[in-house]
């Protein structure tokens, strides 16, 4: 796994001190940093503590004034109220832009962010006013929308993180109303133009990482939705398929990031791994219990050509990026997995076979882990070798419950798991010792 972000300041200075005590040149320190995506010659703990401390106040300048603004709202006469609301969200916005431009970037985008606030106070305040509430998602809406282009104007992640914020919250208010948000992918991907020009960002990339996954789902149950339904957020066992195909191609797209040069490209391919396996480990989880088998058996799955479609379109964007980055054996692999067990609910829909399809996702669940013991042993990567510890042991856990009464079926099981962990223990030893040999 790369290294993890909050190291690498402290990568910077242990680099500054190597070349201090003649171990190494400046130029393999900067070659080193370069790897990892850090500036040598740049404080970064230093310049986050201080862009963070800047922010917050810029924040709490911003709830002052609407706090006082809200205190005295009666007293001020309706022009007034207006036009001042006005004049301080284009002023704060104009003094921004001139902070930019002179070069003085994270103050602009500190501003930015203030006059953001000011902007979506100036909203509430005037539709208040002027008594205007007939679709109250719009206010929300304009807000994100004026957001936007200060965002894609500075390539700031933070502004982008903002507006798509606001984004989400117009999307689950417009749905709760019944209503579908159709420019929601205006603002993911306007964050995707963010990710791919501006400064890297963990916290946006999980942003456009959820958007997109509930855009797509929701999307599907509008199209799916019966005639009598007007709460739009009503999903089918479809929306599972679709789901795991999604996240294989998230895991198809990781590795093609990896493959590429770029640091950033790589710690993004590292973050979406990480939290695709997770998702496959907490959905072989659920899977370990009989009742989602039965619930799967007992669905209606009215909607099987275009769920078949969606995920087709999704695999083939995965294999396609597999291609790329040469790893199409792996995610092939999870499509035609993919494709046995659905096609094996579609044709037996007995309910009595789910203990069957319970029993297979536990071994799957166990082979996983075992997988991620070994891999992590042999890469030197502890979270795999931990997860995949974790994973067998949550599920001895999960099954000793089930087995209660049975106690010499929970006994055997555990010293099936006892032999894997000891046998696992042995292995990494055994390789620890090899390698002090070479």
């Amino acid at each position: 796994m790369r290294l993890i972000r909050l190291l690498k300041n402290d990568l910077a200075r242990e680099a500054k001190a190597w070349v201090e005590e003649g171990l190494i040149s400046e130029a393999q320190a900067a070659r080193i940093c370069d790897r990892y995506g850090v500036d040598l010659h740049q404080d970064g703990s230093r310049s986050l503590g201080y862009r963070v401390l800047v922010g917050l106040g810029y924040l709490f300048i911003g709830l002052a004034m609407i706090t006082l603004l809200g205190a005295n709202w009666d007293e001020i006469p309706r022009a007034l109220r207006m036009w001042g609301l006005i004049l301080l969200t284009v002023s704060t916005q104009v003094i921004a832009l001139r902070h930019c431009l002179s070069g003085k970037h994270n103050a602009g985008v500190g501003l930015f962010l203030l006059g953001n606030f000011f902007y979506g106070a100036s909203i509430i305040l005037i539709a208040q006013i002027y008594h205007l509430g007939e679709h109250m998602p719009d206010g929300v809406f304009w807000w994100a929308l004026g957001c936007l282009p200060f965002a894609v104007m500075t390539k700031s992640p933070w502004l982008a993180l903002q507006a798509n914020t606001l984004a989400l919250i117009w999307f689950f208010i417009e749905i709760s109303l019944g209503y579908y948000p159709g420019l929601f992918p205006l603002f993911v991907l306007s964050s995707v133009y963010v990710l791919w020009k501006g400064p890297r960002s963990v916290l946006l990339l999980l942003a456009v990482l959820v958007s997109s996954g509930l855009w797509l789902e929701y999307s599907l149950a509008v199209l799916w939705r019966e005639d009598d339904q007007f709460f739009l957020f009503d999903f089918h066992a479809e929306h599972l398929v679709v789901a795991v195909a999604l996240f294989i191609l998230l895991f198809a797209t990781a590795q093609r990031l990896a493959s590429l040069p770029s640091s950033a490209a790589r710690d993004y391919a590292a973050i979406i791994s990480v939290w695709s396996l997770r998702f496959a480990l907490l959905l072989l989880l659920v899977l370990s219990f009989s009742g989602p088998w039965k619930d799967l058996l007992d669905a209606d799955w009215k909607h099987l050509p275009s769920m078949w479609g969606v995920t087709a379109l999704l695999g083939g964007g995965a294999l396609w990026l597999a291609e790329k980055a040469g790893r199409t054996s792996s995610v092939a692999a999870l499509l035609v997995a993919l494709l046995l067990a659905v096609s094996a609910v579609l044709l037996s829909r007995d309910q009595t076979h789910a203990v069957y399809y319970q029993v297979a996702a536990n071994f799957c669940l166990i082979a996983t882990g075992i997988w991620l013991v070994v891999r992590g042993i042999h890469s030197g990567i502890s979270h795999y070798f931990f997860l995949g510890v974790l994973s067998i042991l949550v599920t001895a856990l999960l099954r000793y419950f089930d087995l209660i009464g049975d106690y010499v079926g929970g006994a055997v099981m555990f010293i099936v798991f006892a032999a894997l962990l000891l046998g696992a223990a042995k292995y990494w030893k055994y390789q620890q010792s090899r390698e002090r040999l070479l």
